[in-house]
């Protein structure tokens, strides 16, 4: 009773540990399910490839059989012996050419990716170098404009100065020609009041000159 009741225990220890583990159909291809744990009953799939994923639920009380379910839904039960917890030679290799695949791939599109680059590069070069010229140009330009602009401001002020200083020689002018009208009219009321006098004096010079001149006597007859 004792030795019975301990079996059971490993069994079902057994089973616990077996419930929901996840393992591989071995090597062998095309591996039988069946609808029970043993030869006798109906076989459910004719063959699981090598390879395919299983979730192993429980194993038989001989721990011949266990009962499966593929990643497709299909239950049933299939001999241990063809169980393996590592995945299998073919299944790896598939995996690493898989890999390797998308590891060729990849380098191919990383190469394109650097020669893209590349290009990329080399043309940003030549917009670089386009665009220094253009600055270098743009810099002498704006270097001679602000040239020109600064004659230009100092035209302007020039030509603000002469312009004042032609508005202060026109007022001048006109102050020299006033005077000289007021001097010219002074001096032809001179010259006037000159002939006037002179001529007073040519009168009075003929009025006063013959009286200043001495009588000649008148001979008597007594000579």
């Amino acid at each position: 009773m004792r030795r019975a009741v301990l079996t059971l225990s490993l069994l079902f220890l057994t089973s616990l540990c077996l419930a929901q583990d996840v393992q591989y159909v071995s090597d062998k291809q095309y591996v039988p399910l069946r609808s029970g744990p043993g030869s006798s009953y109906r076989i459910v799939h004719r063959g699981i490839p090598s390879g395919t994923q299983l979730t192993v639920a429980r194993a038989s009380e001989d721990g011949v059989w266990s009962e499966i379910t593929t990643a497709r839904g299909t239950s049933g039960w299939i001999r241990s012996q063809y169980l393996m917890s590592e995945t299998p030679a073919a299944l790896k290799l598939a995996a690493a050419e898989s890999k390797a695949r998308a590891a060729t791939e990849r380098q191919a599109a990383l190469e394109a990716e650097v020669k893209a680059l590349k290009a990329e590069r080399g043309t940003l070069s030549d917009q670089i170098s386009s665009s220094s010229s253009e600055l270098d140009s743009v810099t002498e330009e704006l270097t001679q404009l602000k040239q020109v602009s600064g004659k230009a401001v100092q035209l302007d002020t020039d030509n603000r100065r002469l312009v004042e200083e032609s508005e202060n020689l026109r007022s001048e002018v006109e102050t020299l020609e006033a005077e000289n009208q007021r001097l010219q009219d002074k001096l032809q009321s001179e010259d006037f009041i000159n002939g006037a006098l002179a001529v007073l004096l040519g009168v009075i010079i003929a009025l006063v000159a013959p009286r200043l001149a001495p009588k000649k006597r008148r001979s008597s007859g007594w000579a």
